[in-house]
């Protein structure tokens, strides 16, 4: 068996509180450790969305009572937060802000919003921006004004791609993530899929644009898998969100790009660990590895999942490398298919005294 760290995905939807019928932290935390897990980092486009304290520690005990892997609890940047929330930084996994389009009433529209967070936020927490196109160059420059790090989120297009290459050649800080279903999938699955199932955001790319991230793989500092799940009757109604599941097949599609000799095993424990460790200023989790059989090929299939949700865009999709065993601080939390953690085993990754 192959060891390697317990995973780290600083990008998840675990849809709590407020839509708890697709996904919550016990069903979602399942997922993770079945995938390979152990610390998530959870988006605060809930409903109600994630801006106050009032809000934050009602999302942190649903975690607490719930996760069964570690976790931390982003707080989402509004018009008129940026003084209330820095208390709450300590706390937190980072600040997320929503530069184009989400759900809820998140987004910023204002770039004198984006400078008052930029200029209060503490520096030692991360600030991750959804940023697309012409967005992602102006919240570059903001992070240049202020002299501080900015992480992008989920990029997926080629000219995103090459202003950060220039970003990163000029020494400025910014760092990015790339999802696996925006590698794996491209414009081209739509029809395979379907319109509603396809739905996602940023939505699936070009075959060029694809073509791009793999031909930059050097820059791109994270993989994560924006875990966004919807049932399959919202998937296929008239008027789908967008999403997909992803923590529990983001490492075999990785580890068969390894198989094919795209990736290597350091390149995913740098994207899957180090650099998520390192950029999000995370703790160590003592005692802690996932065992994988790199070797063994199977078949993704829905019905094999722990996500509420039901389904995936992989469904049916010859991987190799399947997960055996998950440890988490000393003790097996999933095993041969079966998760063993209870919850509320899952800590905060921010312990405050």
């Amino acid at each position: 068996m192959l060891r390697l760290p317990g995973l780290i995905d600083i990008h998840v939807h675990m849809r709590e509180p407020g839509a708890t019928h697709k996904e919550d932290w016990d069903s979602g935390s399942a997922a993770a450790l079945a995938g390979g897990f152990t610390i998530i980092l959870a988006m605060p486009n809930t409903n109600p969305p994630i801006t106050d304290e009032e809000t934050f520690q009602a999302a942190l005990q649903l975690a607490q009572q719930k996760a069964r892997c570690d976790f931390g609890q982003y707080l989402g940047a509004n018009a008129d937060n940026a003084q209330k929330i820095v208390p709450l930084a300590r706390q937190s996994a980072g600040l997320k802000m929503y530069l184009d389009q989400t759900y809820g009433p998140l987004r910023l529209e204002d770039m004198r919003q984006w400078m008052e967070h930029f200029e209060r936020w503490p520096l030692d927490r991360p600030i991750v921006a959804h940023a697309d196109g012409r967005s992602l160059a102006a919240v570059i420059l903001i992070a240049q004004i202020f002299d501080r790090p900015v992480h992008l989120a989920h990029v997926s297009k080629a000219e995103e791609m090459m202003v950060i290459r220039k970003a990163k050649e000029r020494g400025l800080k910014v760092t990015c993530e790339v999802t696996p279903h925006h590698l794996f999938l491209s414009e081209e699955d739509i029809p395979r899929l379907g319109a509603g199932r396809s739905e996602v955001r940023p939505r699936l790319n070009t075959p060029a644009d694809q073509k791009c991230l793999w031909e930059n793989i050097d820059i791109i500092d994270c993989f994560a898998t924006d875990h966004a799940p919807h049932t399959l009757s919202e998937k296929d109604s008239s008027n789908p969100p967008p999403g997909f599941p992803g923590l529990e097949t983001a490492l075999p599609l990785l580890l068969s790009a390894v198989a094919d000799g795209k990736l290597t095993i350091a390149d995913l424990v740098l994207r899957l660990y180090t650099n998520p460790k390192r950029i999000f200023n995370l703790p160590d989790q003592a005692d802690t590895w996932i065992e994988v059989d790199e070797n063994q090929r199977w078949v993704i299939q829905a019905r094999d999942t722990f996500t509420r949700c039901g389904w995936t865009p992989f469904e049916g999709r010859s991987v190799q490398g399947k997960i055996n065993r998950v440890v988490l601080r000393g003790k097996t939390v999933y095993e041969e298919g079966k998760v063993l953690a209870q919850p509320g085993y899952g800590q905060s990754i921010r312990h405050v005294g």
